[in-house]
């Protein structure tokens, strides 16, 4: 048990991203309460994932809007990253809400569970939003981080901040984001602080944290006055740019603040090094040589005449994007679009050592924001959704070191983590077991289907047979379970819950038959070979016989005699 311990209240949870890193960075940080609800939307994605993961005990799937204060337990961090998606890099800002926008309302919700916690409101805050947040809106430059600072002000709180680009601290990604910490003012962190310039540059939180230089000539001062209202009416009312440097804080409604230039020479990731090894990757993700031009325009420049709605001609212009993406770079921000087929100006594209492009695994992309492997890994979260969940998702590494940091100022020790996050990728992800350590049920992969029509798009599995099965799999027979090698050395790549049929392959002969994977589960050796010795855990696949090959056809496995494809690139339907 840690010697010590900051109950966090976690909200617009997503994933878990805030839990991830912050577990990552002390045994101390306990997770009590948290809450994910995505409007609008009736599948429930992010919750089902957060609940896979980290149990249902303290989680709330209830539109925030709806929760009572006293339904939230007290608590001494409360994090979270409140919706930006007025905000968002995806649109112009002069277009977006602001914080007067529908999700932009949200930010109330936290001020309101503060506001009536009283007496009991956290000593700590911790938020994240989109680097946007500091020059909203257009019409009114920091007006909306103005009022965010004059609320915890009003409500005692000392507050910093800054914008981070993961990628100039070595994290393998390129995302920019505002990540805002807040002390009590009768805090221990606050009473640490004696001048605002000293701990914004070289003291403070963010500063240990993340080491920077300031920029020359970008020093700013001055104070938010009045009530929420003046602030929201007259805030920088004539000014063009934001008074807000990149790096600063504020106390008693005194801002400091100064553009910083990131200091760092420590190890780099790259989008190339997070990558899966070529032969692990199923084959819908590779681009055909057909639909390849359509990528090669939607990446390239672009000169468009186009008609206004009030009937003006203009030119739409946009620059070439880089095509391939550079794999010695870390990633470009990933965005909720990059999920699914249709070639994409925004998504990545990589090419790999055989020369083919592909689109990235949500493995890969849940290494780009420092996530565990498969954590989004769900039999009812399709692929596309699964990115979704990653475009809206955060760094961790940033919130692990902004958390160790935290953690040092309270308590004067160096933290000490038993879940410190792994960021040392394997290009050959293997199944882990313990994803379904808590599956009282098998994975149901398809249903029996006695009358069948053979579908060319679904995911076909090839295995090896191996020499003692051999004679099992020659005989004809309606149905058969077919066991893997230990279920620990099985692709990861694979996805499980998208298999539909099966093909067994025989050493010098290939393959012939095809089956119907009816269910997919964790078994033993023993289930075909009773007298084996053999007790470690395989997968199991339940299988009804549909039809053959003329004769067996030889192809080519990976090196881990396993191929994942899509059944129409070797069986043709008759």
């Amino acid at each position: 048990m840690p010697k010590h311990k900051i109950k966090v209240v976690e909200l617009f949870a997503g994933v878990g991203g805030f839990r991830i890193g912050l577990e990552g960075a002390s045994d101390a940080y306990e997770t009590i309460w948290n809450n994910q609800w995505e409007p609008s939307t009736k599948h429930q994605d992010a919750s089902l994932v957060y609940m896979a993961r980290f149990g249902t005990k303290g989680h709330s799937n209830k539109d925030i809007n709806l929760v009572k204060t006293e339904e939230i337990p007290n608590h001494d961090l409360i994090v979270g990253g409140f919706p930006c998606q007025d905000y968002s890099v995806a649109a112009t800002l002069s277009r977006s809400g602001g914080i007067e926008g529908k999700k932009g309302v949200l930010w109330w919700q936290i001020y309101r569970i503060l506001q009536e916690k009283g007496e009991k409101r956290p000593r700590y805050i911790f938020f994240e939003n989109v680097d946007r947040l500091l020059n909203s809106p257009a019409t009114q430059r920091g007006r909306d981080f103005a009022i965010i600072l004059a609320s915890l002000a009003n409500l005692g709180y000392v507050v910093e901040w800054r914008i981070i680009n993961a990628a100039d601290y070595g994290m393998p990604q390129r995302r920019r984001r505002t990540y805002i910490v807040g002390y009590q003012m009768d805090s221990v962190v606050a009473r640490k602080i004696e001048r605002m310039e000293d701990w914004v540059e070289f003291d403070g939180v963010m500063a240990k944290a993340f080491e920077f230089r300031p920029k020359a000539g970008t020093i700013s001062e001055f104070d938010i006055v009045g009530p929420i209202q003046k602030v929201s009416a007259c805030f920088n009312k004539d000014g063009k740019d934001s008074p807000f440097g990149n790096a600063g804080m504020m106390m008693n409604r005194h801002v400091y603040s100064v553009d910083a230039e990131p200091v760092y020479d420590g190890p780099r990731q790259t989008l190339g090094g997070n990558l899966v090894d070529e032969n692990l990757v199923p084959e819908d993700f590779f681009i055909t040589d057909e639909e390849l031009p359509k990528w090669q325009y939607e990446k390239g420049a672009k000169k468009i005449n186009r008609v206004s709605k009030e009937g003006y001609e203009y030119v739409f212009s946009e620059g070439g994007m880089a095509f391939p993406d550079n794999l010695d770079q870390p990633s470009r921000t990933i965005i909720t679009g990059e999920g699914g087929t249709a070639p994409s100006r925004f998504k990545h594209v990589v090419k790999t050592k055989s020369g083919r492009y592909r689109r990235l695994l949500p493995i890969e992309l849940e290494r780009m924001n420092m996530f565990p492997d498969n954590h989004t890994l769900h039999p009812e979260v399709t692929d596309g959704r699964r990115a979704f969940l990653m475009g809206n998702a955060l760094v961790c590494g940033i919130i692990e070191q902004i958390g160790k940091s935290l953690y040092q100022f309270i308590y004067d020790e160096a933290p000490v983590s038993t879940r410190p996050i792994f960021t040392n990728r394997d290009a050959k992800p293997m199944l882990d077991l313990g994803l379904f350590a808590d599956e009282q049920e098998p994975l149901v992969v398809n249903c029996p289907k006695k009358q069948y029509a053979l579908d060319p798009t679904k995911h076909l599995l090839i295995g090896l047979v191996k020499k003692d099965n051999e004679e099992y799999f020659l005989k004809e027979e309606p149905t058969k379970v077919y066991y893997t090698g230990k279920a620990r050395s099985f692709p990861s790549t694979v996805s499980i819950n998208k298999l539909y049929y099966f093909m067994p392959y025989i050493k010098e002969k290939g393959v012939r038959d095809l089956y119907l994977i009816r269910v997919a589960r964790i078994g033993k050796k023993t289930e075909i070979q009773p007298g084996s010795k053999d007790e470690d855990s395989r997968l199991v696949f339940e299988l009804e016989y549909l039809e053959s090959l003329p004769d067996y056809e030889m192809i080519k496995l990976n090196r881990y005699w396993y191929k994942d494809t899509l059944l129409g690139r070797l069986f043709k339907p008759r």
